[in-house]
């Protein structure tokens, strides 16, 4: 019997998706524990005894190891990663601190924004005092200003060894146009401080713009130590277990890498968990046929949303963390702190959910292990959501006792409600802050979020979507089969994938077109970035069924942001370039509106990406279920806290095709609990999906 496995570690819960060869799929929670490894393990030792195996025999069985993890991500958030220093070009050593002038508030939302004692919170990646300014310059032509001084820069970089430096970012002016310094350095660097990790610019952020460039190789050089450290913990466990497979890392654009590939960029796995979502989402909606999904992830700790639009994740060229915009290539998630864990209080006589959690330690006041704030957790449980017997499959029993003590205590009676009332309003607040961030990512984009599906994911997730549904006025929405474990199953699911970007400059003044220079400059680059993918995805053992895709940046003249637009060949002409901008302006006036386009303004192209992805093969997955097993009725609030419903609840691990049932009721999975509102038929397709569809 082989194994295909796909995990995720989150805030809260380590999730592990398992597809036997006989087609059979099961999925398994552990707590996430501090050293992240040990709840992995947990997960892979539970999925071993539910197949009546030891972990050694159950190892020697894996034949797809897919991963997604927030260590690097968390690293950066708590200031945990390596400690790193940075070579500048000297007179830029301040990049960091002054940034784009919106340094503490990037990734702040618009409340968040308005919060003055949000500011400085995070201080820059890497402290003032280990920037180093090196005596060279190259100019934007990538002519050498000033030569390379080795002798002072051997004589900073033996400073840097009795401080600690376990990680250098080499990130000098213009090396995307002449990494002659750059490379020079890294030389200088492995010689004078061996054993340190080493990044540099022209490789981990190839565009121009000094500060995201830097940045982003201070993230990526700061996460090298550590990541390496946790992959190779990781890799050796299951390999001295009998694991004979590569472990394949979730990147931020969507695709899996072993993790020799991604060795040299810990960056680009930033993500890889709400990656992994979408994914998951993505590989789901193609079995049945749905191009168009909105999906949600709601865990322990966050609510994230991505958009597919057209059967294609929906992409950005940056993230936010940790007050620093990373320049790394990412399917676009945004996320809030509104998850099962998030702490109900009152401030001011205000109801807030969130973003604080509760993670897994200590947790909601329900699962008995020392809190005593209120959560959402705990609201599900006191409406009636939840089963305090049946969660996580029974393997988990719930306090419900502790539950109403703690909503009574911290918001029942400070706002004169009842326990009822106050339940349902942490719901409310939960619930809006979630359809807000829907509506940001689709009608303030140019979506109308009534030509998508929500795809309902993670433990709380097919518990609130009915509300977000009919908030985003939907008239169904689709539980996956892996709901609760989504992120793992899109690291199990997905194919190779590798993205690599080109600078390649063209400046067009209005009526004009590139010079001839130009055009070959940029055909180049195109040819040079596909070659780097097909090499790359060959090393991560690709074999056939390649493809890769050719896409542009480009800007109206004299502005900040881009889009990126599709090329058809490497080879980049006059024709190529007309197609180019006449779509760039299509795309442009769908964002922003008819009459946005400028075209009066002229052109930029900044740089050029090629997206390769190498198919590997899906594992079996069963088709055939069991039906919905009717479990007892309970009272369960929906819109009326005063009037609770009795609803039916049944019992499922993988519901056979075409088994449905009528709202309302309560269809719980180990892991998460469907809710089906009063006037909602949920019927199960034919793996194990549910669509749950409202009468109206």
């Amino acid at each position: 019997m082989g194994f295909f496995i796909g995990t995720d570690v989150g805030g809260t819960f380590t999730d592990l998706w398992v597809a036997g060869s006989g087609g059979d799929t099961r999925v398994f929670k552990s707590p996430t524990t501090p050293d992240v490894l040990g709840g992995v393990v947990d997960s892979i030792e539970m999925a071993a005894e539910s197949y009546g195996l030891t972990f050694k025999r159950f190892c020697e069985q894996i034949e797809r190891f897919g991963h997604g993890t927030t260590v690097g991500l968390n690293a950066l958030l708590t200031g945990s990663a390596a400690k790193t220093a940075i070579l500048t070009t000297r007179g830029f050593g301040d990049t960091l601190e002054i940034g784009r002038l919106r340094r503490q508030t990037s990734g702040m939302n618009e409340t968040e924004y308005t919060d003055a004692y949000l500011r400085n919170q995070f201080a820059p990646l890497v402290p003032r005092s280990l920037v180093v300014e090196i005596d060279e310059r190259i100019d934007v032509s990538g002519a050498v200003i000033t030569p390379l001084d080795e002798q002072q820069a051997r004589g900073e970089l033996r400073k840097l060894g009795p401080q600690g430096v376990e990680a250098v970012a080499v990130c000098t002016l213009w090396s995307t146009y002449n990494p002659v310094h750059e490379k020079r350095l890294r030389e200088l660097a492995r010689e004078e401080l061996p054993g340190a990790f080493i990044s540099v610019s022209h490789e981990i952020s190839p565009a121009v713009g000094e500060y995201a460039r830097m940045s982003t190789t201070a993230a990526n050089a700061a996460l090298g130590p550590l990541a390496g450290r946790y992959l190779s913990r990781l890799e050796s466990t299951l390999r001295e277990a009998g694991m004979r497979v590569p472990v394949l890392m979730m990147t931020c654009a969507g695709g899996v890498l072993p993790t020799d590939v991604l060795s040299d960029r810990p960056a680009f796995a930033l993500f890889s968990g709400p990656a992994g979502g979408v994914m998951g989402s993505l590989a789901i909606g193609a079995q049945i046929g749905l191009e168009n999904m909105l999906t949600i992830d709601i865990g322990g700790t966050s609510f994230d949303v991505g958009v597919i639009a057209g059967g294609k994740p929906i992409m950005r060229s940056e993230i936010a963390i940790a007050g620093a915009d990373i320049r790394v290539h990412s399917i676009d998630v945004d996320s809030i702190g509104a998850g099962g864990g998030s702490i109900a209080s009152v401030q001011f006589g205000e109801l807030r959910v969130g973003p604080k959690s509760a993670g897994a330690n200590p947790g909601p006041a329900c699962y008995g292990r020392g809190g005593v704030l209120p959560t959402a957790t705990d609201a599900d449980l006191v409406l009636g959501v939840l089963d305090p017997d049946n969660f996580l499959g029974g393997r988990m029993k719930l306090d419900i006792e502790a539950a109403r003590r703690a909503i009574a205590d911290h918001v029942a009676r400070p706002l004169g409600m009842s326990l009822a009332e106050a339940a349902w309003g942490i719901r409310e607040v939960l619930d809006s802050r979630m359809a807000d961030l829907l509506r940001r990512m689709t009608i303030e984009r140019g979506y109308d979020p009534r030509d998508f599906v929500l795809f309902a994911s993670g433990g709380a997730g097919p518990s609130h979507a009915w509300v977000l549904s009919a908030e985003l006025g939907l008239d169904r929405f689709v539980v996956p089969a892996a709901a609760t474990a989504v992120s793992a199953f899109g690291t199990g699911n997905s194919d190779l994938g590798f993205t690599t970007e080109s600078p390649a400059y063209a400046r067009v003044r209005p009526g004009a077109t590139p010079m001839a220079g130009q055009l070959a400059k940029i055909s180049a680059e195109i040819a040079s970035t596909v070659a780097e993918v097909r090499r790359n995805l060959e090393r991560a053992a690709a074999a056939g069924n390649t493809r890769i895709e050719r896409l542009a940046s480009v800007r109206f003249r004299g502005q900040t942001h881009h889009l990126d637009i599709p090329l058809e060949a490497d080879a980049f002409d006059l024709a190529a370039y007309g197609s180019v901008v006449a779509r760039f302006e299509k795309n442009y006036e769908t964002l922003f509106g008819r009459g946005a386009a400028f075209s009066r303004a002229g052109y930029e192209i900044l740089s050029v990406r090629a997206v390769g992805t190498g198919a590997l093969p899906p594992p079996a997955q069963a088709t055939k279920g069991e039906p919905l097993a009717f479990s007892k009725t309970r009272k369960v609030v929906f819109r009326d806290p005063k009037a609770p419903l009795d609803t039916a609840i049944y019992l499922t691990t993988f519901p056979a095709e075409g088994a449905g049932v009528d709202g309302p009721a309560i269809i719980e999975f180990p892991g998460q609990s469907v809710v089906v509102p009063p006037g909602a038929r949920a019927t199960a397709d034919g793996f194990g999906n549910l669509h749950v569809r409202s009468a109206a």
